[in-house]
């Protein structure tokens, strides 16, 4: 199976041509989504939270109010470097099982892996190739107040917080430019596929 990594920064466009990829037939695995998955009460990472942070992160329903715990974490380092270390080898741990069995019954696939942070972690070696998605740091901030109702303040602080697109660009084997049209974006992305689809697979 080739295994692909797919980032880019905030509101860069990953999401558009996740979608794409896997409606031409490759395999998609969204971080963020293993990390709702890992934080649910059957979940690996929502025991060692819970006695980490409290139950007062908890909703009423017994799951974890991700705002909460967002809120709590989010301007102190070791508070998130704490939860981090949790929810990060859980979803480590959870990928590497759905991706062997993907890897079972498709040898030949193509898994494309989205993750916001696979340069700043180190984890894009563990693919076989990288795509980043690429906007004007302009247009991400427009994107991300235009999509999360967010200020404008808010938005470039969580940008200062990500490692820079040109930085995540350098590791990159693909950049597709999705400061244009979504057509456009979706034909870049087209041409990276069928460029995936001629390399050999690993086992």
């Amino acid at each position: 199976m080739l295994r692909v990594g797919l980032t880019g920064g905030l509101a860069s466009g990953k999401s558009l041509i996740a979608k794409e990829l896997e409606r031409l037939g490759c395999h998609l695995i969204e971080a963020d989504a293993l990390g709702h998955e890992v934080l649910m009460p059957s979940g690996e990472a929502y025991s060692p939270v819970v006695e980490q942070f409290g139950k007062e992160i908890l909703a009423p329903d017994g799951t974890i109010n991700r705002q909460k715990l967002s809120a709590i974490v989010f301007n102190d380092p070791e508070k998130l470097k704490s939860v981090t270390s949790i929810v990060h080898p859980a979803v480590r741990k959870l990928s590497d099982a759905k991706t062997a069995a993907l890897a079972l019954t498709d040898p030949t696939g193509i898994l494309i892996y989205e993750a916001a942070i696979l340069v700043e972690t180190g984890g894009f070696r563990d693919f076989d190739k990288l795509i980043v998605a690429s906007c004007p740091e302009e247009l991400q901030i427009e994107r991300a107040m235009a999509r999360d109702g967010a200020t404008r303040e808010s938005v470039v602080a969580r940008l200062g917080r990500q490692l820079p697109l040109d930085e995540k660009i350098r590791h990159a084997d693909y950049v597709i430019d999705t400061s244009g049209s979504k057509e456009r974006t979706i034909e870049q992305t087209r041409i990276v596929f069928e460029r995936l689809k001629t390399i050999e697979r690993t086992s």
